[in-house]
């Protein structure tokens, strides 16, 4: 299981989202009203089924989608009011399939496009692609074209370009999609590597392992709107939600249910978490 440590949140607002709503062309409602604040330093995951709208939430957040209605404020400014490359230097999109995002011929002209087009100086730029690269594990790759790589390696290259740009907010959509259970555990230990920093991370994802392992913060989404915005052991709690939000349990949570009736709490999060609750509940009963 990957650590759960993360940055400590301020009180200080990066997001905040009032009453926002998205129709896309032909007439599709995507978002219902929306009302959400995002704090510094917060490992948020957004998470709910095909079609609940998270995609389209934090794409409004970055400018690649403009709100139909209500209000969408960064770091104090409305977002409406920023280009997509103001607002860029500020939140770090990465996208879910990352072929949608690489272009160049080598990885280290990927992760050094953002800043060298945000008008760093060449010494910040060396210093931000080196960080980048350094970060997520990419030295042995720098001179390679992307599209030559494996997904779990083009994956950390569109991450590198983002972090690159050195944002203060990063989004994630389906970062660990396709990977299989090694490269995800060592991508999310480089994203909490992330948050620890400092970072706001906002994790899109309907990976309801990925949330008890890294999140802070869970806000659970269905048809447009918010069902629930909670610690990820009350989003654990509620089963019955999170099945009718097209959320799939993981098994330990599950057991951990179907358990309750002996004393075992519903808001398990780990297998090692459920062992313990288990000894105890053992020992307490002689």
């Amino acid at each position: 299981m990957i650590p759960r440590t993360h940055s400590i949140p301020s009180e200080e607002r990066v997001i905040s989202v009032r009453n926002l709503k998205f129709v896309y062309d032909g007439g599709v409602e995507a978002l219902k009203g929306i009302n959400l604040d995002i704090k510094k330093g917060e490992f948020l995951a957004i998470v709910g089924g095909n079609g609940s709208g998270k995609t389209t939430l934090a794409k409004n957040f970055n400018g690649l989608l403009r709100p139909s209605h209500g209000t969408v404020t960064v770091m104090n400014r409305p977002a409406a009011s920023q280009t997509v490359a103001e607002l860029s230097r500020v939140i770090g999109y990465a996208f879910q399939n990352p072929d949608h995002q690489l272009f160049c011929s080598s990885v280290e002209e990927e992760v050094r496009f953002g800043p060298a087009n945000l008008g760093y100086s060449d010494e910040e730029v060396k210093r931000k692609v080196e960080h980048a690269i350094e970060t997520m594990d990419l030295q042995s790759l720098r001179g390679l074209p992307p599209f030559s790589l494996r997904l779990g390696e083009r994956r950390r290259v569109s991450i590198a370009s983002v972090i690159a740009m050195d944002p203060q907010i990063i989004v994630l959509d389906e970062p660990t999609t396709g990977l299989d259970a090694g490269e995800t555990k060592v991508l999310m230990e480089k994203i909490s590597h992330l948050n620890r920093e400092g970072r706001t991370i906002v994790l899109i994802t309907h990976d309801m392992r990925l949330v008890a392992e890294s999140s802070s913060r869970v806000v659970v989404m269905s048809d447009g709107r918010i069902v629930l915005d909670s610690d990820p052991r009350g989003a654990f709690a509620d089963i019955d939600l999170l099945r009718n939000c097209s959320l799939v349990p993981p098994p330990v949570m599950l057991l951990a249910h179907s358990l309750a009736k002996y004393g075992i709490p519903k808001d398990i999060m780990s297998p090692q978490e459920l062992v313990l609750r288990i000894v105890l509940e053992k020992g307490g009963a002689r």
